[in-house]
């Protein structure tokens, strides 16, 4: 199965269950006036127009480059990132405003043991769900399906909370009626916000830096100068290496100083060389490498990058300019 059909089908599991778990949290929240549930309802709610978001955008940045978008659509998945983290900063304002007027004018629960094991359910399958979308977000590098994966975990971090109050207060009202715990209720919902914010500031940043085109992780950058580094002795060494992100398609770009009297022939084999190694690793990368004659003269740029030991680079030096 290709990357997209798997990235497609996890998409579509989270539209779905997202799906039922809304019209259940609803109907049980509505049903035991519980303002936690229905805050879990909307919390649900974000997450299912997350997922239909998240499978948009894996649909349409899996379009090949065309002549409008020439570095291809990547950046739709980002961009739905963005999107699904406002959406969560506004689910959260809901909540808080619904759980302080509750925590103002508290009411008792009716049957909270429905809020249990609705949440209990919730629970179960957000965190299956949840596993699958990180499992396939994290092997096809999707930012969506990443994003949407978080969304889901955050819930099912909520909802356990949301149900371990549920059962407080219904042993509360089955061995001990008179102990008055109706600010359990609201409480939860609060700390559902403030979880629920915490998610978005995070989904924030990871959509933003990609959008920003910031530079690719440090681990993964050091990977890249080693396995240039590892083009020796053909390579004498590199500079002005650029990466950055869209969506699942990485760009690395970077100049190459080989031999000054290296064929065409040799030079074309050695990007092609180089661009092989880096997509076996990174499997969606566009790879830019520049080739340039290395005279002896090492620019600040190009010592860093330098494969020389001192008398190579003077011997170079000497050639070149033809003073050997």
């Amino acid at each position: 199965m290709d990357q997209d059909h798997r990235k497609s089908r996890v998409a579509w599991l989270s539209v779905l269950s997202n799906s039922t778990l809304v019209v259940g949290k609803i109907i049980v929240g509505l049903a035991i006036g519980s303002v936690s549930v229905l805050s879990e309802a909307i919390h649900s709610g974000i997450d299912l127009l997350a997922a239909i978001i998240a499978l948009m955008a894996v649909k349409t940045s899996s379009k090949p480059a065309d002549a409008d978008h020439p570095f291809g659509h990547g950046k739709f998945e980002n961009i739905s990132g963005a999107v699904e983290a406002l959406l969560i900063f506004f689910a959260a304002a809901w909540i808080i405003f619904e759980a302080v007027n509750k925590l103002l004018s508290p009411k008792p629960l009716g049957w909270a043991l429905w809020g249990v094991l609705v949440m209990a359910v919730s629970t179960l399958v957000n965190l299956t769900v949840s596993h699958f979308l990180f499992k396939v977000g994290k092997e096809t590098t999707s930012v969506a399906l990443m994003a949407d994966a978080w969304h889901l975990r955050t819930d099912v971090y909520t909802s356990a909370g949301v149900m371990i109050a549920l059962a407080l207060l219904w042993l509360a009202g089955r061995f001990a009626p008179d102990w008055k715990l109706p600010w359990v209720d609201p409480a939860a919902a609060l700390l559902v916000a403030l979880l629920i914010l915490k998610a978005a500031y995070d989904l924030t940043i990871q959509a933003a830096r990609d959008l920003l085109d910031v530079r690719l992780p440090a681990e993964e950058e050091e990977w890249l100068v080693e396995c240039i580094k590892n083009l020796s002795p053909s390579v004498k060494g590199f500079h002005r290496l650029r990466t950055r992100r869209a969506g699942a398609l990485r760009f690395v770009e970077f100049h190459l100083m080989v031999d000054p009297l290296m064929t065409v022939v040799d030079s074309h084999r050695l990007t092609d060389q180089a661009t092989e190694r880096i997509r076996d690793k990174f499997p969606q990368t566009s790879v830019l490498a520049h080739i340039e004659p290395c005279e002896g003269e090492c620019a600040p740029a190009c010592v860093e990058g330098c494969q020389l030991c001192d008398e190579e680079r003077d011997s170079k030096r000497r050639t070149f300019h033809g003073r050997s």
